[in-house]
């Protein structure tokens, strides 16, 4: 898969980023419509993903996904099996969407900036410092970090099925472009432009889902 379909502008396009974009529009999809079955997709995403980012150098973006996965499999399981009292009003076996209370807003932006200035440091390091016969240098390696933890977040919040999830989707598609246009990718800036419609929709979708206790 690591094979050039075509050209673009003069950059190659491989089979592998075309997999990638196809899997991240239907898992957001289905995701921006509280779908369960967007976790089934998820998984096909983060192992093309794992692949695609490993192929460019981009070590944060590729370590994420394993992480990733295992937040999926964890929001599968949560979204299946809402405690008593969580369960939405269309079906008794669903997670309903909820809120972030106010103080939980500090708390997860401190963790992304610490997370985000130690793994920074750590890929600012490696292939420059460390392992220099290993690993090519990560060419953005604070953004990467920086957005790495926002993905976490964002995943997080995702699997506890909270309406801000869409809030912090929309910070890390904005990140994603400017990651992916100066990595050399085609159409994964052409996937985070869709996503951020798709992430203003899902904001709409999942603020009814809330009001009417789904």
């Amino acid at each position: 898969m690591m094979d050039i379909a075509f050209t673009l502008g003069g950059a190659p396009v491989t089979w592998l980023e075309l997999a990638s974009v196809a899997a991240g529009l239907l898992c957001v999809f289905l995701a921006g419509r509280a779908s369960k079955y967007n976790f089934w997709v998820g998984y096909l995403y983060n192992i093309l993903l794992f692949l695609l980012f490993a192929h460019r150098h981009l070590y944060s973006a590729m370590l994420l996904q394993p992480v990733a996965f295992g937040i999926n499999a964890f929001g599968h399981w949560r979204w299946s099996h809402p405690k008593a009292g969580e369960e939405s009003a269309g079906d008794a076996k669903t997670l309903r969407v909820s809120r972030l209370r106010g103080s939980a807003w500090m708390k997860y932006i401190a963790a992304v900036l610490a997370g985000s200035l130690v793994w920074g440091w750590v890929l600012s390091k490696l292939g420059n410092t460390w392992f220099t016969g290993t690993f090519a240098p990560d060419p953005h390696p604070w953004l990467d970090a920086f957005m790495l933890m926002v993905t976490l977040l964002a995943q997080f919040l995702s699997a506890q099925k909270k309406w801000e999830c869409w809030l912090v989707w929309l910070a890390v598609n904005v990140g994603n472009l400017v990651l992916y246009l100066t990595s050399g990718l085609v159409f994964m800036p052409i996937v985070s432009l869709l996503y951020l419609v798709n992430g203003i929709w899902s904001l709409y979708t999942w603020k009814k889902h809330y009001q009417n206790g789904k």
